[in-house]
């Protein structure tokens, strides 16, 4: 199907260069509307563009942080780190996750044994006895995992007041979600 796609843009490409089309923006145009998946970059460059977020009164709340906690229906004042995620995979195109409890993006079909970039991190407390952080990979340079993660602070808190980038090394991390696979098998 994608060698089909490919062949019919060459041709359309052919065809508007043999003319010579004053207007090349349209077949650009068209090219960036292509129903292409997106990457497991465009997941974490979508996150990245949203460092620096803050939380207006540190409660939970701001324009920023009201807009992550509507995709998953959820209103100001509720913690909102898996309402970032779900954020995120929606403004790149993906029907999911849409949860904004952490435990929830991390179903069993899902599970990852090794982090690639767009992936989701869970972070397990063990006063609370469950996951209670999730954040995305955007790489793992040996035993570190870099990630975006919305909700912390820079010391890794689980209710904090932005999106930053955090360090974790892999044995902190309880749980590993691709949610980019079409069927989330693992890895």
């Amino acid at each position: 199907m994608s060698a089909i796609k490919l062949f019919l843009c060459l041709l359309c490409i052919t065809y508007l260069g043999s003319n010579e089309l004053h207007r090349r923006d349209l077949l650009i145009r068209i090219l960036k509307h292509s129903t292409q998946r997106p990457s497991r970059f465009t997941i974490t460059e979508i996150a990245n563009n949203e460092l620096g977020v803050r939380e207006l009164t540190g409660h939970n709340d701001g324009p920023k942080v009201e807009a992550y906690l509507s995709v998953v229906k959820l209103r100001k004042g509720q913690p909102w780190c898996a309402a970032f995620v779900s954020y995120v995979y929606q403004k790149a195109g993906f029907p999911k996750p849409r949860t904004g409890w952490s435990p929830d993006l991390f179903p069993a079909a899902r599970l990852a044994r090794s982090a690639l970039p767009g992936d989701v991190i869970g972070i397990y407390f063990p006063e609370l006895r469950r996951i209670a952080h999730a954040g995305i990979v955007t790489q793992q340079k040996g035993s570190w995992i870099y990630s975006t993660e919305g909700n912390t602070t820079m010391q890794g808190s689980r209710e904090g007041n932005g999106v930053f980038r955090k360090v974790r090394h892999i044995r902190t991390i309880h749980r590993i979600a691709d949610w980019y696979t079409e069927r989330g098998a693992a890895k």
